[in-house]
């Protein structure tokens, strides 16, 4: 098929100068597509209806297909933007991945993780980006390395996040950063037709949702070079992303290590605090409840390393209420329960950095320890369960110092009870709301998506949603998946508070995080290394 040359400037992500062709390329070009799936509508996001009928068409414009029935016997890979169409960057990584996809290039499957993930290159082999398949995920049913057999919805590898839901959390990590502060690569959620992933079923349709991010060139990841080797500014630009999305498993194998050139051109990896890190892999960010994360930076030396001004105003600008309406706008069908969980992390973080925490004590009082063998609470769980009880109860304004005094002791004890029987009788009835029973899955729009043709999408959509209404049972699932261990303790539930009882909850919580955080300022970076490393 020949289509005309679209030339892209990697610095800008803009169109650059093109020739044009004599012959016109016969797809029909749109940029904007069709976005109900995801919960997208006019009121959402502010924009009429007649706007959609009025998109400008042009030759100029890279191959977007419609979803139109004319289209629908055409066997051309296709690329339709689901997620992020507003963003210019993510509009010109489609549409460079979307030329190449046409010239005939083919996804290459990548040895290294659980799910499946797809190198996209350009016809002279430079890496575009990276594609993973929601029903390729770790434990999906569509898995190419064996570990699948759950379908979309059910518990994934952490309770807290749902098999196929990670690709929408992967595009909410990039719409979370904000000028680019952490440096995660533009991110969006597509959906690819016609492309030759991996399948199980041979019937199953010829299309796939999935996260589509920019490939960043790198040599090394930071498992593979020590810690000193990284600047402090790069671990904790990271770090507030991750506290903000309460990431669930920021490994050394998910930051990058960027290239870094000296005055002689040489690329220098292993001075002291010489290279710069690159964030991917947010799948398993914004849980819908307040679940443990990992943090692999927690014990890095710059994690001790004071704020600096920069970073501090940063943290000062944020706005968790914006972020969350963000991400409502964008994102529709992402669940309420996982924004509020961003709220409260943001809020955490915001009121621990002003009182002059640093990111590893940060970390530390959103972490869960080992004790004895068992997984103890978290500081920032005992003061949201503290906070939601007094909501539940209607906790005047004096009692937040009695109520404070209670978290202390039970900080100071270092001993808990896990005990079935002693969490029920303890903590109020509200607490013990199963997980996976109260809200409709994103993922099992995304099933039904591929397997409709698109002017379906939104019948079947909408047909699901009144589904899980009815009946919001979690499906078995026909194989035997690997062993996952649900045994870890079960987080702090926002979700199934009203819309009054949440309000209540963030103003306790906020009147007790002062008296929390009081005496746990910073005294300077722990001397962890020795005296030479300097940062």
């Amino acid at each position: 098929m020949n289509c005309m040359s679209v030339a892209f400037d990697p610095l800008t992500d803009q169109l650059a100068q093109f020739s044009r062709s004599s012959q016109r390329c016969r797809l029909q070009s749109l940029t904007n597509l069709d976005f109900n799936f995801l919960g997208f509508n006019t009121k959402q996001t502010n924009i009429p209806a007649s706007s959609h009928s009025l998109n400008h068409r042009s030759v100029s414009t890279p191959c977007f297909s419609i979803s139109g029935s004319n289209l629908d016997g055409s066997t051309a890979p296709r690329i339709e933007i689901l997620g992020g169409q507003r963003v210019p960057t993510v509009r010109a990584l489609v549409a460079e991945v979307t030329i190449a996809m046409v010239s005939g290039a083919q996804p290459l499957l990548l040895p290294s993780g659980l799910g499946g993930a797809y190198l996209l290159q350009t016809g002279n082999g430079h890496n575009i980006a990276v594609a993973k398949p929601v029903d390729e995920e770790p434990l999906a049913f569509n898995n190419p390395k064996g570990s699948g057999g759950l379908t979309l919805g059910q518990p994934g590898m952490k309770r807290s996040i749902r098999v196929g839901e990670s690709g929408i959390r992967e595009l909410a990590a990039y719409l979370l950063d904000h000028q680019g502060f952490s440096g995660v690569p533009p991110t969006a959620l597509v959906r690819i037709s016609h492309v030759p992933f991996h399948i199980s079923d041979s019937d199953h349709a010829a299309c796939k949702v999935a996260s589509l991010q920019r490939f960043v060139g790198h040599d090394f990841d930071a498992g593979e070079l020590g810690s000193g080797s990284f600047t402090v500014g790069s671990v904790h630009r990271i770090g507030i992303l991750d506290v903000r999305v309460l990431n669930l498993d920021r490994h050394a194998g998910n930051m990058l290590v960027k290239k870094i050139h000296d005055q002689d051109e040489s690329t220098c990896y292993n001075g002291v605090g010489a290279a710069e890190l690159v964030p991917i892999d947010h799948g398993l960010c914004l849980p819908e409840c307040l679940d443990d994360p990992y943090f692999e930076w927690l014990n890095w030396p710059q994690a001790s390393v004071p704020f600096t001004d920069t970073e501090l105003q940063y943290i000062s600008n944020l706005d968790p209420f914006k972020d969350a309406e963000l991400l409502r706008t964008e994102l529709g069908s992402i669940q309420e329960s996982s924004l509020r969980v961003l709220i409260v992390c943001t809020i955490f973080l915001k009121q621990a950095a002003g009182a002059g925490l640093s990111l590893a004590e940060i970390g530390e009082k959103m972490t869960r320890d080992i004790c004895r063998g068992e997984e103890s609470t978290s500081v920032l769980e005992i003061i949201c369960n503290k906070a939601k009880a007094s909501a539940v109860s209607g906790t005047d304004d004096d009692d937040y110092s009695s109520e404070w005094n209670e978290v202390e002791a039970e900080l100071e004890c270092g001993i808990f009870q896990f005990d079935d029987e002693v969490e029920c009788k303890e903590l109020p009835d509200m607490l013990q709301v199963p997980l996976f029973t109260r809200v409709p899955s994103i993922a099992a729009n995304l099933s039904a998506l591929m397997r409709c043709p698109p002017n379906q999408w939104i019948t079947t959509c909408d047909t699901n949603r009144e589904e899980d209404r009815r009946d919001r049972s979690i499906v078995r699932s026909k194989s035997h998946p690997i062993c996952v261990n649900y045994d870890e303790k079960e987080g702090v539930h926002f979700g199934d508070m009203s819309g009054d009882e949440w309000e209540m909850f963030l103003h306790s919580f906020q009147m007790l995080l002062p008296e929390a955080l009081e005496g746990s300022t910073s005294k300077g970076p722990k001397p962890r290394f020795g005296s030479s490393c300097k940062f």
